[in-house]
């Protein structure tokens, strides 16, 4: 027997989402829009086949109350290659920001799942199927500019 879902389950808790199709990859995406990254918070983990970014998102599920950030773990497995463009990776002081996350099937399951950054930036991580995590790591903290991001119409 199953009960109905009550308000209180919506409790504020931290993210913590997985992703395993192009359905799932899309909410990740929209909770992802407008994190920020320094550059050196990548990781690509070969062996383990994980690449990582410890980003600073924007807590769009909360925007209609507050203005807040909480950094979180943007994770992906399976990631056979991962290759970037419009990206200077030799400067460390780069500041990255996420603009969407979306999934280009080439068959079987595999595919490339593309990073779209401002600046006309993308990092394309070639993967064996979507196997993606989004997970808060701290609590929400007010974001520095105390304001939305805004996007031209």
């Amino acid at each position: 027997m199953t009960e109905d879902a009550t308000f209180e389950d919506g409790a504020e808790r931290p993210l913590n989402l997985g992703a395993l199709d192009a359905d799932d990859l899309s909410v990740i995406s929209s909770l992802a829009q407008d994190a920020v990254f320094p550059i050196t918070e990548m990781k690509w983990a070969i062996r383990q086949r994980r690449f990582a970014i410890l980003l600073n998102r924007f807590r769009w599920e909360d925007a209609a109350k507050r203005t807040e950030r909480v950094q979180a773990l943007l994770s992906f497995d399976t990631v056979l290659e991962v290759a970037s463009q419009g990206i200077d990776r030799s400067d460390r002081d780069t500041v990255l920001s996420l603009l969407s996350v979306t999934f280009e099937p080439t068959g079987d399951g595999a595919g490339h799942i593309l990073l779209t950054l401002a600046g006309d930036g993308v990092i394309r991580l070639t993967v064996e199927a979507i196997e993606a995590r989004l997970k808060d790591v701290t609590r929400p903290y007010l974001a520095p500019s105390k304001s939305t991001p805004k996007h031209p119409d």
